[in-house]
């Protein structure tokens, strides 16, 4: 599995929510609304999420191997902290990211 590109929608330095991602899995799969979030105990990668009839979140989309989880979470973080140390105050950038060596 590569992860192919990461897209980074919104970039928001004030807010909890700190960045909306989209990344693109082999070329074929494309996954929206990743959240990067300002947690308690820090930053936190926040997988795409619905509100269940009982009113909890669940995730819609997620890792099921630590491995993978690593991977994209690795690929997320990395093109939000690019971004955010942008000067130009850009709301929205593109990241290729194809490393197959992870």
């Amino acid at each position: 599995m590569e992860i192919t590109d990461v897209k980074i929608r919104k970039l928001d330095p004030e807010g909890k929510i700190k960045a909306i991602i989209s990344i693109t899995i082999n070329n074929m799969v494309a996954i929206h609304d990743i959240r990067v979030v300002d947690g308690p105990n820090g930053i936190i990668v926040a997988m795409p999420s619905r509100r269940s009839h009982t009113g909890e979140y669940r995730d819609i989309v997620h890792p099921i191997s630590r491995e993978l989880r690593n991977k994209l979470f690795k690929s997320i973080l990395d093109a939000y902290f690019r971004a955010s140390q942008k000067e130009d105050g850009q709301k929205t950038c593109d990241y290729f990211t194809s490393d197959s060596s992870d």
